[in-house]
């Protein structure tokens, strides 16, 4: 008989704080299941931010099919910046009541392209049941309403569907989510649902994600003693759900697992903000940047392009890499000089620009930080002294993977969803095949 499975996301996880926290003895739960499984690394998307992250794992698919761009971005057709939470200072800078609605109902229902199945749309369709906790890409075929009182818009989950209390498809008893995500109450949260969903095997596959790690690793930087703490919280979260089997052992038997980060996360020193060398431009283009990525889109009508958008960026010390396409193909530019993107030293640069620039909503230059550098958000906040990712160094681009009883090896995070249908026998569909694991 297959074991179900379940799907652990932790946001912001590096290869090293995973190494460091299981072999010092202070994950046990990592260490067990990395014990018990095959450890590798894998590669992330570009931009290596978590919506994109999140979405490209459970679409099997890059932002070139699924069509979430990055944390922030220009909507073409509504002529408006999207922000999906960068900052409460950008939320505001974007408007603070649209703001709210994309990262909990648009991303969903308006942003991911209608043609990306999800893998809860598809184990739901072959007659499975999915369950997700938190986890931002969560699209499946069953409505839900709001937790909140008076509020009668719905999403669209999977059966069994948990989204920080807003949206509860069942009574857990679960505390309250965005008590003070400080203290870790978010991924307590996590936890607590998902140890009544595994006492009550209420699944076949579940997708747990914590974010915690990642909010401490911005705060104060991935190789300190917080971001440590804080994935000593997710290691005990996990192991919650191990408990909840009745004991390490006893979960295995009945739960195949995947374990991965969804990007890495690099030290920041110094902040700029990308909008500088286009001052001049107001009218013709939009910038939008948040952490170590950024786009420059091309209003209508405007007398540059991207080449000259490109060449603006030599000399910028916070800029490392633009992309561009062109008839030939994607053009990298670093250090004042064009050149194919298949001579980029970064892990997978090749298929990761491609896939980012085929994306309809990203602009027409896109932006890969200088190590140490972050790009200041549409509020001006940053993440200086502390950690933060998206651009295309290894740094925030390879994610630790362990996975047990999963014959698999997944080489990028697109392989998640779709070596996941294959454990249950399902055909991955064209959206997946397409861009997961080829190329």
């Amino acid at each position: 008989m297959t074991p179900k499975l379940v799907l652990v996301v932790v946001d912001g996880m590096t290869p090293a704080a995973f190494e460091r926290a299981v072999e010092s003895g202070r994950a046990p739960t990592l260490a067990f299941l990395a014990e018990h499984g095959d450890y590798r690394l894998a590669t992330s998307v570009f931009p290596s931010l978590t919506p994109v992250c999140l979405t490209s794992i459970a679409t099997g698919a890059g932002p070139g099919v699924h069509h979430i761009p990055s944390l922030v971005w220009w909507n073409r057709q509504e002529r408006r910046m999207v922000e999906y939470g960068s900052s409460f200072a950008a939320l505001r800078a974007a408007g603070l009541s649209q703001s709210l609605l994309d990262p909990i109902f648009n991303m969903n229902a308006r942003h991911l392209a209608a043609g990306a199945v999800t893998i809860y749309e598809a184990l739901e369709d072959a007659g499975f049941v999915a369950a997700a906790v938190n986890i931002t890409c969560y699209r499946g075929r069953h409505r839900h309403l709001t937790t909140l009182p008076g509020v009668r818009r719905a999403a669209h989950g999977p059966r069994r569907f948990f989204f920080y209390g807003l949206f509860e498809s069942d009574r857990t008893g679960a505390p309250f989510a965005v008590r003070s995500r400080r203290a870790g109450s978010v991924d307590a949260y996590a936890a607590a649902v998902g140890r009544w969903l595994v006492t009550r095997d209420g699944f076949d596959f579940l997708a747990f994600y914590l974010s915690g790690y990642d909010f401490a690793s911005h705060a104060a930087g991935p190789d300190g003693e917080a971001a440590d703490r804080a994935l000593e919280q997710a290691d005990a979260g996990i192991g919650a759900l191990l408990d909840a089997a009745g004991g390490p052992d006893e979960f295995l038997e009945r739960y195949a697992v995947v374990l991965l980060s969804d990007h890495g996360q690099t030290s920041v020193g110094r902040a700029a903000r990308l909008e500088e060398p286009f001052a001049d431009l107001a009218g013709q283009v939009v910038v939008a940047a948040s952490n170590r990525a950024g786009q420059v889109y091309l209003l209508p009508g405007a007398r540059v392009d991207p080449a000259e958008l490109a060449r603006r960026l030599d000399g910028f010390p916070a800029v490392d890499v633009t992309l561009r396409l062109d008839a030939e193909g994607v053009v990298a530019r670093r250090d004042g000089a064009d050149g194919p993107a298949e001579k980029l030293e970064y892990p997978d640069a090749a298929w990761r620009a491609r896939s980012a620039l085929a994306n309809p909503n990203a602009g027409e230059l896109l932006v890969s930080a200088a190590e140490g550098w972050e790009l200041a958000d549409l509020g001006g906040r940053h993440h200086v002294g502390g950690g933060s990712h998206g651009s295309l160094v290894a740094g925030d681009s390879l994610v630790p993977v362990v996975t047990v009883g999963l014959q698999a090896e997944l080489q990028r995070i697109t392989d998640v969803a779709p070596a996941v249908l294959a454990h249950f026998g399902v055909a991955p569909p064209e959206s997946m095949e397409a861009l997961a694991g080829v190329g």
